[in-house]
């Protein structure tokens, strides 16, 4: 279709859209008044109708347009110009030649357009037992990471972080969850025994009896809320009270997730204190943590 065709097509569908009339004559006749109306430009009904002959109903050849006139009738149709419209038209071609993918980002619609040349997924898994944010702020960190980081055109790339471990605690200092289990099967607790790993404990079967592994009756309960916590850089009294419990051994103090026994020492556990918190845990033991 040419682009003066198109042009002529728009301009009647748009006159159509408020014209209670239904002959070509009619709507020319609305459309040459709109025209004066809204851009202050004369043309003929009898001009438009001729327009309509010869590019919609084909009765007549396409008839050449002044300059003018397209520039008018672009100007109708909310363009600059008919180069504007011209333009336009060209990338709304462009773009209906392409699959178009929308991914929704917190209520945001986010365009992906085929081309892309590849689809990078990187999936990281790790067994550390990190302290956990809650499911709200996990989402909402998620979406602003795609966010902040975009989906682009040519190559796009999602991050998808795994959490092996148990309960993780935000780094805002306020608040703290039980957060996901990711790690948790439920039809691991269906295996009859378990064993510690060092932040949590794993369910085995007869498979791993030996010396090697100290294997204990599965523990429904310790096996999805007892872990290690690792991160004590983020303990405070705001969010550890009453939801922390911890070990104290050769002046080496350890941080849990739920009430009991020490793993390794069968000690014991201590409900959290703000003296321990204030020594052993919060932002000055941020130097000394693990890598991991």
């Amino acid at each position: 279709m040419s682009k003066r065709k198109q042009l002529i097509l728009n301009v009647f569908e748009r006159i159509k859209e408020t014209s209670e009339k239904d002959t070509k004559y009619g709507w020319s006749d609305d459309l040459a008044d709109a025209i004066e109306k809204k851009i202050k430009f004369k043309i003929s009904s009898r001009t438009l109708s001729r327009y309509y002959d010869a590019y919609i109903d084909g009765i007549d050849e396409e008839k050449g347009i002044e300059t003018l006139i397209l520039n008018r009738l672009s100007q109708y149709l909310g363009f600059n110009d008919y180069e504007d419209f011209c333009t336009t038209i060209e990338k709304k071609g462009e773009n209906a030649s392409k699959t178009t993918v929308k991914i929704g980002v917190d209520n945001h619609e986010v365009s992906l357009i085929d081309g892309i040349p590849a689809v990078n997924i990187h999936i990281e898994n790790t067994n550390t037992v990190t302290p956990l944010p809650s499911d709200i702020e996990q989402s909402s960190g998620a979406s602003e990471f795609i966010k902040k980081n975009g989906l682009g055109i040519l190559e796009m790339t999602f991050v998808l972080l795994m959490v092996t471990g148990g309960v993780v605690f935000s780094n805002n200092k306020g608040s703290v969850s039980r957060g996901l289990m990711s790690n948790w099967n439920p039809i691991a607790v269906d295996k009859p025994f378990m064993y510690w790993d060092g932040n949590r404990y794993m369910a085995t079967d007869s498979s791993s009896l030996g010396p090697q592994i100290d294997v204990i009756p599965m523990d429904k309960f310790r096996f999805k809320y007892f872990k290690k916590i690792t991160r004590p850089d983020t303990l405070n009294a705001a969010n550890s009270m009453g939801k922390v419990w911890y070990d104290k051994s050769n002046n080496n103090v350890e941080f849990f997730t739920s009430y009991g026994k020490h793993p390794i020492n069968d000690k014991a556990l201590k409900d959290v204190s703000e003296r321990i918190l204030n020594h052993y845990a919060g932002e000055q033991q941020t130097d000394s943590l693990e890598v991991e």
